[in-house]
């Protein structure tokens, strides 16, 4: 995802997997399984939208937050957390290792377009009238009109559209609500850049 030009970020935390650039709602704060000090309590949680409804409150587009970690990095992180560890992930302390079922990255997942966030990640939303962001081919349902600047975008939605693009971008239908619109179509690479409204 490329992002243009920003009015508002809030600070979020995933309550499922959900592919960077998708259009999420605020939710209730799902718990931080690895945050003992109830210090994260007052950031909101995210979620798909399940519903026409809740597709008309999804006006936040999801991405990885800024990361100063130095891969190898497992995200998020489950399991013990000892200071002074090679680059704070402990990966050379014995204690902190086998990492069963754990997916470590060698290059940071928020450098690569459409990479799955995973649930209970401390992510980026942005939103706010005005944002203008660009979103790779595969990251929105297309359609040929989608070409023409000013065309008005909704967010899908599981109930109407099915789980596997709840949250992308995709024209009107009836019953759906405006919270986007087509600003620039790239023909060749079919990136999709849209403002947010």
């Amino acid at each position: 995802m490329e992002i243009n030009k920003v009015l508002d970020i809030t600070g979020v935390i995933t309550t499922e997997d959900i592919v960077e650039g998708r259009m999420v709602l605020l939710t209730s704060h799902p718990g931080y399984p690895t945050d003992l000090t109830g210090r994260l309590t007052d950031v909101p949680g995210v979620k798909l939208p399940d519903t026409l409804a809740e597709a008309a409150r999804a006006t936040f587009c999801l991405t990885w937050k800024n990361e100063n970690r130095v891969p190898p990095m497992n995200i998020p992180w489950v399991g013990p957390y000892i200071p002074f560890a090679l680059r704070q992930g402990g990966f050379d302390q014995a204690a902190n290792t086998p990492l069963t079922g754990q997916t470590v990255y060698m290059t940071y997942p928020g450098y690569q377009n459409s990479v799955t966030i995973p649930s209970g990640t401390l992510s980026l939303g942005f939103s706010c009238c005005g944002t203008v962001l660009t979103v790779p081919s595969g990251q929105y349902v297309y359609d040929a009109t989608m070409q023409v600047p000013g065309t008005p975008l909704r967010a899908c939605d599981t109930a109407t559209d099915g789980a596997g693009v709840a949250g992308m971008l995709a024209i009107l239908v009836s019953g759906s609500t405006r919270i986007a619109q087509v600003e620039r179509f790239n023909a060749t690479s079919y990136a999709l850049t849209f403002r947010m409204l």
